[in-house]
């Protein structure tokens, strides 16, 4: 972060600084990243609120801006100089979301004793301090009674707040720090703290950085810039009025009922809701027909019947890989007005939208396959090769990002999802119809052999059969001896018929003739 003049922080991430991140997983295996590249500044005489969702990061910025968390990557500047954790806890006050104070001192006992700790100066000098923070905290009503606690009667939960503030600002430190300092508080309580706060940056020059969840109406006015993390990063830095343009850009117009602050948290959460659903109801209905699958091809036999059992498995598999990515329609056709503002606004390019897109999408699909893959192999007993299940698992993760990047295409032409739908079933439809697996390319009209080359179920359908058939566990005497043949005249004339010149030679698939 950067406090300008007296007191500009400033904060960095990694890159900025010409070098690589280094994620806090090499450390710790199971560490998680809170907080992602956040960059942002604060400056004196003002108020920089940070907002988001619960589980934002607003508290671990706070407590690394305040030092009480040592960042593994960044840097935090004061001045445009590196940091002096010591130095900096000097001119800075830092106040937690608890009040933690001592219930049976009153709160000019409290505030002295602090004074006394923090301050080197003559009892006199002190004293003065003390009332003169009294006062400014509108605390002179209640100046000898006890704090009190849950357990011990007291002042109010507001007026509790307002000798934490004061704690940790009699050293008159240049920056001030809150955690939610409103959290627990009415609306009114809420607002007059922070109108205290706002009094205090703009009569003694300082630099505050606050945290607070849902703001009401007066409470935003009195902030002069606003930080919205969501997921440890940045979204926005800026006055309240610019927040409200960049939620307009993207097309999210708030309601006028609604403040700016509490829209763009509720929609986050929703979007971040709408996320996890999805994922998680991705990954449940994966797993479990997987598995259902499995069960129903449990154990299939080698031999000819159990080869035709998976090469009605592998139709089978394609096309509900191929079919069911119909249902991200909806995702895509939302985010094309989003992207059309975007794009003519010249945010950015089409080219980079989709390259962009492409990417995100691959480890997620990749989890699916994955949790698609695994069951389904292993219960149906396909090829026991770990070479051959790792080719199946790339086969059935291309499988997936070829039906993803179709439907993104389609979501480009048509005009809603009703048409959507109809037009990517019809195709999928047409490319099954011609993948060889209902009619032979021989048996294909030559004005529709076109078709068969271009189906996106006839390579992987014919990789699924390579890497399952490549091994040779089905033999041509399999087939002879299936068709009661194998011993008699007959039978060696179908051998050669089917080109299987010696009994021992793998049986060829239909389904190869490219």
């Amino acid at each position: 972060m950067t406090i300008a003049n007296q007191n500009f922080i400033e904060l960095q991430p990694k890159e900025h600084q010409g070098q690589n991140p280094v994620p806090d997983r090499d450390t710790n295996p199971r560490a998680r990243r809170v907080l992602r590249d956040i960059s942002c500044h604060a400056k004196p005489w003002e108020v920089l609120a940070i907002v988001g969702p619960s589980g934002a990061g607003k508290s671990s910025l706070l407590e690394v801006l305040a030092g009480k968390i040592t960042p593994q990557t960044g840097s935090i500047q004061v001045n445009q100089k590196p940091v002096d954790k010591s130095r900096f806890k000097k001119i800075s006050g830092y106040v937690t979301q608890k009040d933690t104070l001592f219930p049976l001192l009153t709160v000019e006992e409290t505030l002295a004793f602090t004074a006394k700790l923090r301050l080197s100066i003559p009892q006199p000098e002190l004293s003065s301090r003390v009332k003169s923070l009294i006062q400014e905290l509108g605390l002179s009503h209640v100046a000898n009674t006890r704090v009190g606690d849950d357990k011990v009667r007291g002042i109010s939960g507001g007026e509790r707040r307002r000798v934490s503030i004061g704690v940790a600002v009699v050293h008159d430190p240049e920056v001030v720090i809150l955690d939610e300092p409103t959290s627990g508080l009415d609306s009114n309580c809420a607002f007059q703290i922070v109108d205290m706060v706002k009094s205090i940056a703009e009569t003694r020059g300082k630099t505050v950085i606050l945290s607070i969840h849902q703001p009401g109406f007066r409470i935003i006015k009195l902030f002069n810039s606003v930080l919205l993390l969501a997921n440890g990063t940045v979204l926005h830095q800026g006055s309240v009025d610019e927040l409200n343009l960049s939620l307009r850009l993207i097309g999210l117009e708030r309601p006028l009922h609604v403040n700016i602050v509490e829209f763009a948290i509720d929609s986050i959460e929703s979007i971040q809701q709408q996320k996890n659903h999805i994922v998680l109801e991705e990954n449940v209905t994966t797993t479990t027909n997987k598995i259902t699958q499995g069960s129903i091809f449990y154990n299939l036999d080698m031999d000819l019947i159990g080869a035709e059992e998976r090469v009605g498995l592998f139709a089978f598999i394609l096309t509900f890989l191929l079919s069911t990515t119909v249902e991200a329609l909806p995702i895509f056709l939302q985010e094309r007005e989003i992207l059309m503002k975007e794009t003519s606004c010249g945010t950015y390019r089409v080219s980079s939208y989709a390259i962009a897109n492409g990417l995100v999408y691959l480890p997620f699909l990749l989890i699916l396959a994955i949790l698609f893959a695994t069951p389904l192999y292993w219960l149906v007993g396909l090829n026991p090769s770990f070479f051959s299940f790792s080719r199946f698992l790339l086969l059935i993760w291309l499988i997936l990002y070829t039906a993803n990047s179709v439907v993104v295409c389609f979501s480009a032409l048509v005009p809603n999802f009703i048409v959507g739908n109809s037009v990517i079933s019809g195709v999928m439809g047409s490319f099954f119809l011609f993948s060889g697996y209902f009619v032979s390319k021989q048996g294909m009209p030559k004005y529709w052999i076109f078709m068969h080359y271009i189906s996106l179920f006839k390579y992987p359908f014919e990789g699924l059969l390579m890497n399952e058939f490549s091994s040779g566990e089905v033999t041509g005497e399999d087939v002879l001896r299936e068709q009661g043949g194998y011993d008699d005249k007959e039978g060696l004339f179908h051998m050669l018929f089917l080109g299987l010149d010696a009994p021992k030679r793998d049986l060829k698939m239909p389904f190869f003739n490219s």
